[in-house]
C-alpha cells in the first residue's frame, strides 16, 4: 500500500484519490487514536460536502461525535479543539491545491498536526480494514465483537458560532495590545475559499476599511487565479481602491502573503522578520529565536543578525518548523510561503492571525508599511530545476558538490547555495542566492550545467 499521508495530510483528486471509503476509514481512524469528539471543518470545494458525510459516518460508526463547524480556515479548527475540549479535530481541505483536489487533515486534542508514528498507525489501521477489520479479525480469534450499534452509535451536531468564535479570537489577541486598525484601507482577496467567511469581518472589527474580491464561492472556484498563489487580481484591486496593504490567503487561510502599496511583494520571510523584531522589542522573542528553513531568503538571516536575534533553520514544511519551536520553547516560526506560526496565539499556520499581528507590528513602528517592511533586503534569487535519472545519486557526487564549494567561496557571507532532491519529482532543485540578480543567475546556471551532465 502506497503511503497515504504527505506532509500535510492525505490528499489528491477527490472521489478519485480521496474517495468516500477512504474518507469513512479516516473517520473511524480518528476515534480509534484520538478519542471519541472529534471538531469536523472544510473549506468551500464541490467536494467537501460528500467528503464531509463519509468522515462524519466514520466518525459516529466508531462510537464517536463528529461537531460540525461548517466552512472555516483551518486555523479555526485548531483553536476550536482546544477552546471546545475535543479530542481531535479534522479539516476536509486540500489548502492552495485546484478545486478537484481535497484533502483530510488532523489535529490532536492541543490543535497540533499529528506525529509521523500516529500516521504510521492510521495507515496500518486503514490497511487492515478500518474498524470493521478489526472486529473480524476479533471474531476470527473465537472471541466475541461488534461494532458500536444501538446507544453506542455516535452523533453529529452542529457548531453555532463557530466563525464567530474565531474572528473573536483573532480581534481580541489585537486589542488586548491596545491597537486598532482605524484609519488603514486593506485590500483583500479570499481566494473563494475559507477565509471568506472570517477575515474580512476581523479586520473591519478592527477599525480597518477593507475591499474585498473573490469573497464568493461555488465550489469549482476555489484558489482559480486568485488568492495567495495568484496576487495579480490583489494588486489590480489595490491600484483601484488606493488601498495601504493587500492581504491574501490560499483556500483554507492557514497561510497570507501581502502587497505594500507601493507593489512590493511581502512573503513570508518579510512578514517574520517584522514580526520578529517587533517581539524582540517587546521582550516577547523567547530564546531571542526565530524559526524558519532551509529555503528562507538570505536577506531574512542578514535582517536577524543586524538585529541581534538568532535564525534557527529547519527542513522545508511547516511540521517541521513547529517541531523545532516545540522542542525549544520558541513562538515565532514560519516559512516563506506564508505559513507563520506565532505559538503565543495558535498551533498551527494561521493567515488571518498573521496578517493581524504583522500589521499591529507596523502600527507600533508608526511608519507605512512600505517602510517597515524594509527591516529586512530581500537578495536576489534564482531557482533551477533539473529533470535526472536518479536523484539519489546526488548525495555522493563529488563533481556536483565541488561546483557547490566553489560558487559558495566566491560569494562568500554575500550569497549561498541550496541543491536538493524534490520529495515528489525526479528533479534536482538548485538555488542560488546573491547580492545581484547576475551573479546568482551565473552560479545557479553553473552548478545546474554539472548537474545535468552528471546526473540527467
Amino acid at each position: 500500500m502506497a503511503r497515504l499521508f504527505g506532509t500535510d495530510g492525505v490528499r489528491g483528486v477527490a472521489n478519485v484519490d480521496l474517495t468516500c471509503e477512504l474518507a469513512y476509514r479516516l473517520g473511524q481512524a480518528s476515534v480509534a487514536f484520538m478519542g471519541k469528539t472529534i471538531v469536523l471543518g472544510k473549506d468551500t470545494r464541490k467536494s467537501g460536502d460528500m467528503l464531509e458525510a463519509a468522515v462524519v459516518a466514520g466518525i459516529t460508526s466508531a462510537g464517536g461525535d463528529a461537531l460540525l463547524a461548517g466552512v472555516i480556515p483551518t486555523p479555526a479548527v485548531a483553536l476550536l479543539t482546544r477552546e471546545l475540549h475535543a479530542d481531535g479535530g479534522i479539516v476536509i481541505s486540500a489548502s492552495h491545491n485546484p478545486p478537484e483536489y481535497n484533502g483530510i487533515k488532523f489535529f490532536d486534542a492541543q490543535g497540533f498536526k499529528l506525529p509521523d508514528s500516529v500516521e504510521d498507525q492510521i495507515e496500518q489501521f486503514i490497511a487492515e480494514g478500518g474498524l470493521e477489520g478489526a472486529v473480524e479479525r476479533v471474531l476470527q480469534q473465537g472471541e466475541e465483537a461488534s461494532m458500536p450499534a444501538g446507544a453506542l452509535v455516535g452523533v453529529a451536531v452542529e457548531v453555532e458560532d463557530a466563525c464567530e468564535m474565531y474572528i473573536d479570537h483573532v480581534v481580541n489577541s489585537i486589542q488586548a495590545q491596545g491597537v486598532d486598525f482605524s484609519g488603514l484601507h486593506v485590500a483583500l482577496d479570499t481566494g473563494h475559499g475559507a477565509s471568506s467567511l472570517t477575515s474580512a469581518e476581523a479586520l473591519r472589527r478592527l477599525g480597518a476599511e477593507v475591499t474585498v474580491i473573490n469573497d464568493d464561492f461555488d465550489g469549482n472556484d476555489i484558489n482559480v487565479e486568485c488568492g495567495s498563489t495568484h496576487l495579480g487580481p490583489l494588486s489590480e484591486l489595490m491600484a483601484e481602491s488606493g488601498a495601504d496593504v493587500g492581504i491574501a490567503h490560499d483556500g483554507d487561510a492557514d497561510r497570507v502573503m501581502m502587497l505594500a502599496a507601493d507593489g512590493t511583494e511581502i512573503d513570508g520571510d518579510m512578514m517574520e522578520a517584522v514580526l520578529a523584531i517587533d517581539l524582540k522589542n517587546r521582550g516577547c522573542l523567547l530564546g531571542n529565536v526565530a524559526v524558519s528553513t532551509v529555503m528562507t531568503n538570505l536577506g531574512f538571516v542578514h535582517a536577524m543578525r543586524e538585529a541581534g536575534i538568532e535564525v534557527l533553520q529547519t527542513k522545508v514544511g511547516d511540521r517541521y518548523v513547529l517541531e523545532a519551536m516545540r522542542e525549544g520553547g520558541y513562538v515565532l516560526g514560519g516559512e516563506q510561503s506564508g505559513h507563520m506560526i506565532l505559538l503565543e496565539h495558535n498551533s498551527t499556520g494561521d493567515g488571518l492571525m498573521t496578517a493581524c499581528q504583522f500589521l499591529a507590528a507596523v502600527r507600533r513602528s508608526e511608519k507605512p508599511v512600505e517602510e517597515a517592511i524594509k527591516v529586512m533586503v530581500r537578495f536576489p534569487q534564482t531557482l533551477i530545476n533539473v529533470r535526472v535519472k536518479d536523484k539519489h545519486a546526488l548525495d555522493g557526487n563529488e563533481a556536483i558538490w565541488g561546483a557547490v564549494r566553489t560558487a559558495e567561496e566566491a560569494m562568500g557571507d554575500s550569497g549561498r547555495v541550496l541543491v536538493r532532491t524534490s520529495g515528489t519529482e525526479p528533479l534536482v532543485r538548485v538555488m542560488v542566492e546573491a547580492e545581484t540578480q547576475d551573479v546568482a543567475d551565473a552560479h545557479a546556471r553553473t552548478i545546474a550545467d554539472v548537474v545535468e551532465a552528471q546526473l540527467a
